[in-house]
């Protein structure tokens, strides 16, 4: 019986630096639009469009919902789609940069505001909803591309981590030099007209790091699939990956702690500490951390493992937290130091999550014979933005549950018991989800560093296998001709 599929490694140039820088520029690419998009949309709405915060929330809702399950449908269209002589997912990212930057870019359109508030909500919903559903026929093409560009474990590492530090220059840039262009005068008031030529600029600059990412990059592993896999079959087999489901539920507890940890700083060295300059040196920790550990991330993973080593440094981050929580200092110095310790702790994991992904991938192989890469991303991704949503929507909730006052009408002073609970929610929560994602890894996660490597040389017999099979028909249709 013919194969459904035959997954071969093609003839290229090695595995280099060019595979690295350029996979890296993608993930900057993605973040002039997506963390523009995280960061400033909702003010913009607000603040220009004149929407209510209730109306953005509902549209946010509505459109993340839809958009989450958008994820599943471009990864199994990705999987399914043709393959083309330089791959099958640099062909999707060429084509759906356009639509994505011009989806973005309409996100931003300042005259919207004069339209009347039917119009408005309409505009809104279907540009944000475009861009959503634009960005993931992008970013899973991308995550997806990560292992089709080599086999090989330590590969797949470096690409993680250069992917996380492009993630962390891109928020960074994105994050600390815009507010300076799209604000006017003393009053710091949003301009509409800054804020779209700023968002314009981001698209183009989006454009350009797309084009180095398929510029640099090369899909060395590639599959042909005779037919798709039926969706029953296709189902199954991911639920028997159990390595996939525990990597869906670490990655819902390490996004739900970095949404609600990033809100709750803010709150408590406004309300806590009353220390807006350690509030700033806080919030570069979430990009620092990650530059720091990248130098030493191969190392730390040839030498102990991916799972092993993040393990650890969960278990250690957790600890860290703990300890302030027990602790329960008033001093904004010694919260500063220990918060970077305990950043470092889910930074470990953030910078090997996208290689934990293609070990899944790879997994899946080995279980069911198929190769879906855009599936099993698109999964992680629907995980990932439930879990944004989950964090988004609960946040709001704790700080009302905790007696939390606006302090928008007369400077309203909280109280010295709610002050106390934001420390305790600030310092609970990453205690609680370090700490589960560590438990899960260690005693449900499969895919150990000698699993991975006898996945690895498995999948690379197979792979070789079929390339010199397909060599040799090859030969015999030269030789019949």
């Amino acid at each position: 019986m013919e194969k459904m599929q035959k997954t071969v490694t093609v003839k290229a140039a090695p595995f280099s630096w060019k595979d690295k820088v350029g996979y890296m520029f993608g993930d900057i690419g993605n973040n002039f639009s997506f963390n523009v998009v995280n960061s400033f949309l909702m003010i913009f709405y607000t603040n220009v469009l004149g929407l209510t915060g209730a109306q953005v929330g509902i549209l946010f809702l509505c459109a993340r919902f839809i958009d989450a399950f958008a994820d599943i449908t471009v990864g199994r269209l990705v999987d399914n789609s043709k393959l083309h002589k330089n791959g099958r997912f640099q062909p999707w990212m060429n084509r759906m940069r356009y639509p994505l930057i011009i989806f973005f870019i309409l996100t931003f359109v300042p005259i919207v505001k004069d339209w009347a508030l039917p119009a408005r909500l309409v505009y809104v919903f279907i540009t944000y909803l475009g861009w959503g559903i634009f960005y993931s026929s992008v970013n899973i093409p991308y995550g997806s591309m990560a292992s089709a560009i080599s086999s090989k474990p330590d590969d797949k590492t470096s690409l993680s981590t250069f992917r996380a530090v492009g993630s962390a220059l891109g928020s960074a840039i994105t994050s600390y030099i815009l507010p300076m262009f799209i604000y006017i005068g003393a009053s710091q008031k949003i301009s509409g007209s800054r804020f779209f030529w700023v968002v314009v600029a981001c698209g183009i600059l989006a454009y350009i790091c797309y084009a180095l990412t398929t510029g640099l990059t090369t899909e060395r592993v590639r599959t042909e699939k005779s037919e798709k896999v039926p969706m029953g079959a296709l189902v199954k087999g991911l639920f028997e990956n159990r390595a996939l489901v525990v990597l869906v539920l670490v990655d819902i507890m390490i996004v739900i702690n970095q949404n609600l940890s990033g809100t709750m700083i803010s709150y408590l060295f406004n309300d806590y500490f009353k220390n807006k300059t350690a509030m700033s040196i806080a919030l570069i920790f979430n990009f620092a951390t990650v530059i720091l550990l990248a130098p030493f991330s191969t190392w730390i993973t040839n030498k102990f493992g991916r799972k092993e080593s993040s393990i650890v440094a969960l278990i250690f981050g957790a600890v860290i937290y703990g300890a302030l929580f027990v602790i329960h200092t008033h001093s904004a110095v010694f919260y500063l130091v220990m918060l970077f310790f305990g950043s470092l702790g889910a930074g470990m994991f953030n910078l090997m999550v996208w290689a934990f992904i293609t070990d899944v991938i790879d997994n899946h192989e080995v279980l069911t014979g198929t190769r879906e890469d855009g599936v099993v991303y698109g999964v992680n991704s629907f995980a990932r933005k439930v879990a944004q949503a989950i964090a988004g929507g609960f946040g709001g909730f704790m700080l009302t549950f905790i007696g939390y006052k606006s302090s928008t009408a007369g400077g309203v002073t909280q109280t010295t018991a709610v002050i106390d609970r934001i420390y305790h929610l600030a310092t609970g929560i990453p205690t609680v989800c370090l700490l589960v994602a560590a438990l899960l890894l260690l005693f449900l996660y499969p895919l150990s560093k000698k699993r991975v490597e006898a996945n690895a040389a498995k999948l690379a017999a197979i792979h070789a296998k079929n390339t010199e099979e397909e060599k040799e028909e090859e030969n015999g249709t030269s030789s019949e001709a």
